[in-house]
């Protein structure tokens, strides 16, 4: 596995990541375009759930190429992309046993939500947050599910809104798994560490925590 660091690393890597997330985020935004047209104006930072993830990630790989770490971008980043990477794969899915139908564009969500939440797990030695950044991070994904579960601005699955109770309690669950998920890779001691600013070519430095 750590075979593939040095071309996570690679700055041409970096670029093109760059670019595939900068066109994905501004393609969610577009997505949640007619949603966020009837959402009220106090809900809209918490409701396009997925191209802010990406959008955070973004933030990231800016730093990345400036050979500098955004922590609390970083933290945000590795929970948000992880639990709108899966909670989206399993959203697709569960529309699929409903119907019984999978489009085209439910096949692309359900791979490029997939995408965000391994992009997010494998960066993660080349993260630099602390707790703080974590719980902050935490707030933000927890109140994004009273926004949505409570004020009911979760994304919209028509046929699944009679098993909305259920998928609130596993959209927490998620959230909980996924802010644990980024402490025992990015903070707990003895973690896997690599190094971004001290990348020379394809060189990459590593340390243990």
């Amino acid at each position: 596995m750590k075979q593939i660091y040095p071309l996570l690393g690679n700055r041409t890597f970096l670029w093109l990541l760059l670019i595939i997330n900068t066109f994905g985020t501004i393609y969610g935004y577009e997505w949640y375009g007619w949603q966020l047209e009837d959402t009220p104006t106090i809900f809209l930072p918490f409701v396009p759930d997925s191209p802010t993830a990406s959008l955070f990630f973004v933030f990231v790989l800016i730093a990345f190429l400036m050979k500098k770490n955004w922590a609390l971008m970083e933290a945000l980043a590795i929970v948000t992309l992880f639990k709108y990477g899966v909670w989206a794969v399993v959203m697709n899915f569960l529309v699929f046993i409903e119907t019984g139908q999978m489009s085209l564009s439910a096949w692309m969500l359900i791979f490029s939500h997939a995408g965000m939440a391994v992009q997010g797990l494998l960066y993660a030695p080349f993260y630099r947050f602390k707790v703080w950044h974590l719980l902050v991070a935490g707030v933000w994904t927890l109140h994004n599910d009273v926004i949505d579960y409570v004020f009911f601005m979760m994304p919209r699955y028509s046929v699944l809104d009679q098993f909305t109770p259920q998928i609130g309690y596993f959209t927490f669950w998620l959230s909980i798994c996924s802010l644990l998920l980024a402490y025992y890779f990015c903070i707990r001691k003895n973690r896997y560490q690599l190094h971004i600013p001290a990348i020379s070519g394809n060189n990459i430095s590593t340390k243990h925590k």
